[in-house]
């Protein structure tokens, strides 16, 4: 007697909005990455040193994290859309005045000033990515977001590199431009309409910050955050193109490359870990990625040649890429669908704004006054540090999750 085989579970799709949120990323971290190599030696052409460089860097991340709250207190207000798109047309205004900066306060005032459409924008959008991603591929989902930023990032550096020898206020006026295609794109493909719900729906109940300080992942979360936006939001983009600088080369491309080198390890260790964590859980990756990135930070420090520094970087990368989208979707899950996670997602967002803050301004002190390998080392123990927590934490992928991946097409489903 033969038996029928079960009908294949149709495999869970990303949906269309989230496409266009990827898209966006893309070009955001594209005009971004143009910025990126060029920023700290803008600074020192107006005479100041590396502490003083390091706070323009910081005071993008500082207004980030002021602002913070009212952000997600407006998303809760007015909704995610309209926050996005005024964000981004906040940092386009902030960018376009900061290649017009004639003195290093001016340059401080215009790039802090672009931290606020920076939060509202970021802060929107993880919560889109939250409310829309179906619970048995938040991994994926988070990956396909993180992703394009880092391949933007693979880019942007190089050709921002390149466009600092026409001139360093050049990246600046294209970042500008950048960010309003971005604008573009949400505005045309997502509609207001497609994102409000049911006139008979149930309001969604919002999670506040001190609900997730209940929750052990969600704390862990808090000082993986705060080590992540130290290391690579923070010293990365801030030290990095001065140690270049320094101890292997002055031509700009040299720090874009390192850094797109470096975006391109992230990217790929982003793609590996977003889908895995959907199959075996979130801190294998959290803990492996932030121990991972810690060793190949304090390892920078020493490098005196551009291979080494390159393999350096990729290290730092895969670990970096295989922390971002496991420690997102465990945000995700620890949130869940059925509330409005505003609130609770700007806390977990101004934990990372506070370690890029302190991050840059710490390390460049370091560099100042004693040498780039100490800046290194202490930001990488910190990351290691940041382990500590989660192997308290709790798992937070849900078991229905796992058996929705495992039976998708392709799969081996577990007999009842």
């Amino acid at each position: 007697m033969t038996t029928t085989p079960p009908a294949p579970v149709e495999r869970v799709r990303i949906p269309r909005e989230i496409w266009v949120l990827v898209a966006s990323a893309f070009v955001i971290a594209l005009g971004f990455g143009l910025i990126t190599p060029v920023l700290p030696q803008f600074a020192q052409s107006f005479g100041v040193g590396a502490t003083a460089s390091a706070v323009v860097v910081s005071v993008f991340a500082f207004f980030r994290l002021v602002f913070a709250p009212a952000g997600g207190a407006l998303i809760v207000r007015l909704g995610e859309r309209p926050i996005y798109l005024a964000g981004l047309l906040i940092v386009a205004a902030s960018t376009a005045a900061t290649a017009f900066a004639h003195s290093y306060w001016q340059l401080v005032v215009f790039r802090g000033l672009g931290g606020i459409g920076s939060v509202m924008f970021t802060v929107s959008a993880t919560a889109l990515v939250v409310r829309l991603a179906p619970p048995s591929i938040r991994g994926r989902v988070s990956s396909a977001y993180g992703s394009a930023f880092l391949i933007g990032g693979i880019g942007g550096p190089a050709v921002g590199g390149a466009l600092g020898g026409l001139g360093l206020r050049v990246p600046f006026l294209a970042y500008a431009a950048a960010l309003l295609v971005a604008a573009a794109l949400v505005g045309i493909f997502i509609s207001g309409h497609s994102l409000r719900p049911a006139a008979d729906a149930p309001v969604l109940p919002v999670m506040t910050a001190r609900e997730g300080l209940q929750d052990s992942a969600y704390r862990a979360g808090l000082g993986s955050a705060f080590a992540n936006g130290w290391a690579n939001f923070g010293v990365r983009n801030a030290i990095i193109p001065l140690f270049v600088a320094a101890n292997i080369g002055k031509e700009p491309w040299l720090a874009g490359a390192v850094l797109a080198i470096y975006a391109g390890a992230n990217a790929v260790g982003m793609n590996v870990a977003g889908r895995l964590s959907d199959r075996v859980g979130r801190r294998p990756f959290i803990i492996g990625g932030l121990a991972v990135a810690g060793v190949a930070t304090i390892a920078t420090g020493l490098a005196t040649t551009f291979p080494v520094l390159v393999v350096f970087s990729v290290v730092a990368g895969m670990g970096s890429g295989a922390l971002n989208p496991s420690q997102q979707a465990s945000m995700a899950d620890v949130i869940g669908r059925d509330r409005n996670g505003g609130p609770a997602l700007a806390a977990f967002q101004m934990s990372a704004d506070a370690g890029a803050i302190i991050g840059p301004i710490v390390a460049g002190a370091l560099v100042d006054s004693g040498s780039y390998a100490l800046a290194f080392g202490v930001t990488g123990l910190l990351s290691l540090l940041a382990t500590i927590p989660w192997t308290r934490a709790r798992e937070t992928l849900p078991r229905e999750a796992v058996a929705a991946e495992l039976s998708a097409p392709g799969r081996r489903t577990p007999s009842a």
